[in-house]
């Protein structure tokens, strides 16, 4: 079966993302300068994208319901581990 297009590009951003953050710390992940985001919140919403078009609305699953509530548009702002969104 032949990957989509999409699925490939998927991939390879994604690859190349985790290759920019793979060595930011906890401590310098969680650093906020207004009126952005830190970059792990940025992380989860990254992972919310993901979820919400390649699952949700191509498949209507989701498996991360709480992704949905944390890192959605619009969602508060919050510092989480980049360990835990990594994972």
């Amino acid at each position: 079966m032949q990957v989509h297009p999409l699925v490939t590009q998927l991939r390879f951003t994604r690859s190349e993302f985790l290759l920019g953050v793979k060595n930011v710390s906890d401590e310098d992940a969680a650093k906020r300068l207004l009126p952005m985001n830190c970059i792990s919140w940025n992380v989860g919403h990254l992972a919310w994208q993901e979820q919400r078009y390649f699952l949700y609305y191509g498949q209507g699953q989701m498996p991360f319901p709480e992704i949905q509530k944390m890192f959605a548009y619009g969602a508060p702002a919050s510092t989480p581990a980049i360990s835990e969104m990594l994972d």
